[in-house]
């Protein structure tokens, strides 16, 4: 799709682009911030990151047209039938992308980065549970384990609270992972309904029913600003490249999916964590301990075992 070339190359060019998407996702978030708010609309940046996504997603459908013509598989017409499935995870990916921005109000960028493996647990249960697909003893001794590492990355030894995220930032971050999972299995089990089915097509549908919930949000959430202030008001060079990393990381899992493998996915997580610690250090001062340390380390070895696990089943 966008990758030609042989295997170990294209796999190291989307092992480095999706560490560096990822390490600096929740860090362009943060950074977008002034004097710790948001300045411009978050609905209107996710708005935008679905326009992206959508417009990506027809130009890699233009190159195939022009290639291979327009088939049955790759046409964007349609029946009611197979449109009629995507606002589900559209609407649960809304509610989840929003949050994301709220919950850096009780966690740094650092802290995120490892809350957001929480994912992977209502992933693997979600996918047990509505797919079928039994777990290995490796998988749920895996789950343990992120657990007790997402946890000790979060101690806290220089306060009276014992971890470093609040009850509000630990109940956001877990529906924040109940809602990426099902919101991932539920689209999985749509896509794998039409294997036939051009992804970029099924992507467009899926994106144009996120641009409609979005604008709704929009409406209802900041319909006064905008009209006020404008659509771009607070928008600055961080936003921009906010809103163009969370559109190239949805394409970048894509050619995960297409070109790489589930080592990748592996590296990239483990690695991101620690360059977003690194990073964070230098721009917003965060203190990188040796719990956090040790809790990130953990959190590297159970997503390799989840992933070792799913390899050998």
């Amino acid at each position: 799709m966008f990758l030609q070339g042989n295997r170990p190359s294209g796999n190291a060019i989307v092992t480095v682009a999706l560490t560096f998407l990822t390490s600096s996702q929740a860090i362009l978030i943060v950074w977008s911030k002034r004097a710790g708010k948001y300045e411009y609309s978050v609905t209107t940046a996710n708005f935008l990151v679905e326009t992206l996504k959508c417009a990506l997603s027809l130009a890699a459908l233009a190159r195939i047209w022009k290639s291979e013509g327009v088939t049955e598989d790759n046409r964007l017409s349609t029946t009611l039938d197979e449109v009629i499935v995507y606002p589900i995870p559209a609407l649960l990916y809304l509610v989840k992308n929003l949050l994301q921005y709220y919950i850096f109000a009780y966690v740094d960028a650092p802290g995120y980065q490892i809350l957001k493996n929480l994912n992977i647990i209502s992933t693997g249960v979600l996918y047990s549970i509505i797919l079928k697909k039994k777990l290995s003893d490796i998988q749920w001794a895996a789950f343990i384990l992120l657990c007790a590492g997402c946890t000790t990355a979060q101690l806290n030894s220089r306060s009276d609270h014992v971890l470093q995220t609040s009850l509000p930032g630990w109940i956001m971050a877990i529906v924040m992972a109940l809602l990426s999972g099902f919101a991932g299995v539920y689209t999985e089990a749509i896509i794998k309904k039409r294997p036939s089915r051009n992804i970029n097509v099924q992507n467009f549908w899926l994106y144009i029913s996120g641009m409609a919930f979005n604008a709704i949000a929009i409406l209802i959430q900041d319909f006064d600003a905008v009209m006020n202030k404008g659509f771009f008001h607070g928008y600055s060079i961080i936003t921009t490249l906010m809103i163009l990393n969370h559109a190239l990381s949805g394409i970048a899992v894509s050619m995960v999916m297409k070109y790489a493998d589930n080592i990748v996915k592996v590296y990239s997580t483990s690695v991101a964590m620690l360059l977003t610690a690194v990073v964070s250090v230098f721009l917003f001062g965060f203190n990188l301990t040796l719990a956090f340390f040790l809790g990130a380390t953990v959190v590297s070895v159970s997503v390799y075992l989840h992933s070792a696990g799913k390899l050998q089943r």
